[in-house]
């Protein structure tokens, strides 16, 4: 590990060294740098499509067609990311265009993922016949565990932090401070008060534990008190729309809506915690009062699980590959019952006489005929 900052916390005498590169090495006289930033992101979405691989398991769902979701919903919500900030900040990278590619550095924005991801996933659905609804929910649980686990990628980059603070978890670093001098004119244009030498909010902390607590909240609604298809995501709309609302509120990084002083995500953020909710209070009063059977729990849509047809076993499978249905033992034929007397039966036609042998000529003739 390499290139480290020494980060600070009002209430702790101890300083941390934080590295930014995890590791690097040379091939044929090319340097390769994995940064340490990058590789928390993969190991947040690595646990996150363990996790809907899981619950897309239990609901019978098709991880054939969950791996394609999979692929081309993450193509999508890297590009989505990755636009979305880059147009919000079309100032710098217009003069800049060959930092548009230098993802690793940051700048990847939620929503322009999250949006684009399922925009994604849509198409695939569709095209795959899968139930989308079903696709939202099993994917909600694990959108708030990959970002409560990548927030920490902002950590180590020492970005996405707040305003200043002077409560005991308060943050320092020489690059909170250099980042708040550079910008320190944008910034106070906005009406927010700075000072680049004092303790930041680590705004990345207050939405990396508010996810992993709403990982435990929306995993037990899902568990208890699911009624309906789509339910799951309109918790995730409300939760983390909930929060990022008020966080965003204390970032000195946002990104805003044109020249005003509105702050995008923190729009997007409460359109989606409101609409969310009035659609939750909505549906769950709905089918409170006349329940019907949900998809994933009391009836399965698709019954293929890794090309196997849940319904038709294909010739040479094992046989506890699934357990085969024994057969119900024939009843026995009951005999019919009448109150009336059998009619005697007429006694059998003597038996004919065998017919003359035949010659032993014919017999070796036929018996030579095979």
């Amino acid at each position: 590990m390499s290139d480290y900052t020494l980060v600070q916390f009002t209430a702790l005498e101890k300083a941390f060294n934080v590295p930014s590169i995890l590791f690097s090495f040379s091939i044929f006289g090319n340097q390769i740098t994995v940064h340490l930033y990058g590789a928390i992101i993969a190991f947040g979405f690595l646990l996150a499509v363990l996790l809907g691989g899981r619950i897309a398991y239990t609901w019978k769902m098709s991880l054939d067609k969950m791996v394609d979701v999979l692929i081309y919903g993450t193509i999508a919500g890297i590009i989505g990311a990755r636009l979305y900030y880059v147009f919000s900040k079309w100032d710098y990278y217009g003069q800049h265009p060959a930092d548009i590619f230098k993802i690793w550095e940051g700048g990847l924005a939620i929503y322009g993922g999250l949006i684009a991801g399922i925009i994604g996933a849509f198409i695939v659905c569709k095209v795959r016949k899968l139930n989308f609804l079903n696709l939202l929910d099993c994917c909600a649980i694990s959108f708030l565990v990959g970002q409560g686990i990548g927030r920490w990628g902002n950590f180590v980059n020492q970005e996405a932090f707040g305003t200043n603070t002077k409560l005991p978890w308060g943050m320092y670093s020489s690059k909170t401070s250099e980042y708040l001098a550079s910008h320190f004119n944008e910034i106070t244009a906005k009406g927010i008060s700075i000072d680049p030498y004092a303790p930041v909010h680590p705004t990345f902390l207050y939405e990396s534990i508010w996810c992993l607590i709403g990982v435990v909240v929306l995993y037990l609604v899902c568990r208890k008190f699911r009624k309906f298809s789509g339910q799951m995501i309109l918790w995730y709309g409300v939760w983390y729309g909930a929060e990022r609302a008020v966080v965003e509120g204390l970032r000195t990084d946002s990104l805003y809506l044109g020249s005003t002083g509105i702050r995008t995500s923190q729009l997007i953020s409460i359109i989606i915690a409101v609409v969310s909710l009035a659609l939750l209070i909505y549906f769950t009063r709905k089918y409170t009062k006349n329940p019907k059977p949900i998809d994933g729990i009391d009836y399965f849509s698709d019954k293929q699980i890794g090309g196997m047809d849940f319904d038709k076993i294909p010739e040479g499978a094992k046989a506890d590959d699934k357990p085969a249905e024994e057969a119900a033992p024939e009843a026995p034929a009951e005999e019919s019952v009448s109150d009336e007397p059998e009619a005697p039966t007429e006694p059998e036609a003597p038996a004919q006489e065998p017919a003359a042998e035949q010659s032993e000529d014919n017999d070796d003739s036929t018996n030579d005929i095979n």
